[in-house]
């Protein structure tokens, strides 16, 4: 879990931008995303990794970063709609529809720059 989860942290903050189009990850780190947003986060990893065991496996990804990395990076980007994702490459069929279809159940969570200086969700 705690492969994939860096992963998508890592991603997310990597793909946002702040008001100024500065990609998150030039300003701000993990520990600066509000305990509520980090816990969803990580609650929706758990999940997606929990309803996605069969297809979350070896045989079906060919990463040199690591099946949970790749996963966790794929979650995010696909979940949010970028360019590539699960369906790119990485996954062999028939898991890599799946998981991104599994990806776009999520919805997106569009991660910003609050008052206090924290990232938060919705």
């Amino acid at each position: 879990m705690q492969d994939f989860f860096s992963a998508y942290v890592e991603a997310a903050l990597w793909s946002t931008t702040d008001d100024n189009d500065v990609p998150l990850d030039s300003n701000y780190v993990p520990s600066d995303i509000a305990k509520e947003t980090f816990e969803r986060m990580r609650a929706d990893c758990e999940r997606f990794q929990k309803e996605n065991e069969e297809s979350l496996q070896p045989e079906f990804c060919d990463s040199r970063y690591g099946l949970d990395a790749q996963a966790g990076h794929d979650f995010w980007l696909t979940r949010e709609g970028h360019g590539c994702g699960f369906w790119d490459g990485d996954w062999k069929e028939p898991a890599a529809e799946k998981l991104t279809e599994a990806s776009r159940k999520f919805g997106s969570f569009d991660l910003y720059v609050g008052d206090d200086g924290l990232i938060y969700g919705n």
